[in-house]
């Protein structure tokens, strides 16, 4: 910069102040002191970061979003990977039965899927040049399956609105007050009137949600549950006879039961347990019991009688009988082939109640998602901290889960745009 500059000088750039400072000597040029001040501070590039900083910039609030990350959207690109999972095209009533955490207030989801819906959703990737479809899961995707020109177009419109981007930002510290002090890792600090931290939880950690920040928001007395996988699989002890003719094959067409919660659908048998969307519907289960353990119906569309008289004639072999008569898989069959059955009733039973003990979850670096974080009760219900004004909490950072199926993606946008609009409607009056 040239010239000399006055001390206690500042340059605006999109609603960000810069302090500047003058230099000690003529020898020594002027240098900027990293430490800008906006009105509006995101911490976090994910799903709800980026929706709460659009939803803010789109209110006129100057807003910084601010990642460790070179770029935003990493988490919303392993998405894509699978097709981008947006939303799920269920009704709202039981759409919002989905979600659980403890201590969650009534009606928590209800209103927040009323103020950002799945339909809102569908209609804001058509804003941005992405059309949806429901498949008949009832999960909706983009019609193209990709995530990198949705979020392409979403940065775009993100600049556009004025929102200033900071890479290679890594939250490190905040002191609450007015303004708001954050610190980083590289060095370098900001302050706002207003944060909305939406920095995730613990799962994929190398996109950039490695749960670092929960011991630093414990240390300032806000309420946090421990973070835990969630929507992951779950490890048990399998015999080599079982791996080496199931490992990587499917059991499908299934009901699995833990404690009282019943899924319906497949698991996939790998070397170290189970996978699959129907023991991810039953962490929340799992995690309550000790020891785990899941019971596996086989055959959930027909009776243990009605598997009984398909084997009338069955006098010997009734495992190798029953895989061709009640069309048990591979896998299935694997699992029922490490006892010897003498008796059609008695593999009947197993058939429709068969107990397999898990051991623990996989490593929370593995799961799709986290619970535990933030907890409800340390929020008001714009999401603002209770006991910190001016600061909000998006997306995984707070103390709820849902299945796989749209819902995870759907919660952090419905969360990101309150947490939004209540910091608007916080910074309203020194507007």
């Amino acid at each position: 910069m040239p010239g000399p500059c006055p001390a206690a000088t500042s340059l605006s750039t999109r609603g960000t102040r810069f302090r500047l400072s003058a230099p000690q000597s003529s020898a020594h040029p002027p240098h900027i002191i990293t430490s800008p001040h906006t009105t509006l501070a995101v911490i976090g590039g994910g799903p709800a970061g980026l929706r709460a900083a659009e939803v803010a910039a789109s209110a006129g609030i100057p807003t910084t979003l601010f990642d460790g990350k070179p770029s935003v959207g990493r988490k919303f690109l392993v998405a894509g990977k699978g097709g981008l999972n947006l939303t799920h095209g269920e009704p709202l009533d039981r759409f919002a039965t989905r979600y659980s955490g403890p201590g969650q207030p009534p009606a928590t989801w209800p209103g927040l899927l009323d103020s950002f819906s799945p339909a809102d959703l569908r209609s804001w990737a058509a804003g941005l040049g992405t059309e949806t479809f429901q498949a008949s899961s009832g999960r909706v995707y983009p019609k193209a399956l990709k995530a990198a020109p949705l979020l392409r177009a979403w940065v775009a419109r993100l600049k556009q609105l004025g929102v200033r981007f900071e890479m290679k930002h890594q939250w490190s510290g905040l002191t609450p007050g007015n303004p708001h002090q954050l610190s980083f890792t590289n060095g370098r600090t900001a302050t706002a009137d207003a944060v909305i931290f939406a920095l995730g939880g613990a799962s994929w950690p190398g996109t950039g949600s490695d749960g670092s920040w929960l011991p630093r928001f414990q240390a300032l007395g806000i309420p946090c549950s421990p973070l835990q996988p969630a929507n992951c699989g779950w490890e048990c002890h399998w015999t080599p006879g079982i791996l080496a003719a199931a490992e990587g094959k499917p059991i499908k067409n299934i009901t699995v039961t833990a404690g009282a919660e019943t899924a319906t659908g497949e698991l996939l048998v790998t070397r170290y347990g189970l996978e699959g969307g129907t023991i991810y519907q039953l962490g929340k289960a799992l995690r309550a019991m000790d020891p785990p353990a899941i019971t596996i119906d086989f055959k959930p569309t027909f009776s243990r009688d009605q598997l009984i008289r398909k084997m009338e004639s069955v006098r010997r072999n009734f495992l190798a009988e029953a895989r061709t008569r009640w069309k048990l898989g591979d896998a299935a069959h694997a699992i029922l082939a490490q006892c010897e059955w003498s008796a059609t009733a008695d593999l009947a039973t197993a058939v429709k109640n068969h107990p397999v003990p898990l051991t623990g979850p996989r490593p929370i670096a593995e799961a799709i998602s986290s619970a535990g974080g933030v907890r409800w009760d340390a929020l008001d219900a714009g999401l603002m901290l209770r006991a910190h004004p001016g600061v909000f909490i998006a997306g995984e950072m707070i103390d709820w889960e849902a299945p796989t199926g749209g819902y995870l993606m759907q919660g952090c946008f419905a969360t990101g745009t309150r947490a939004a609009r209540a910091a608007t409607a916080h910074l309203a009056p020194a507007r």
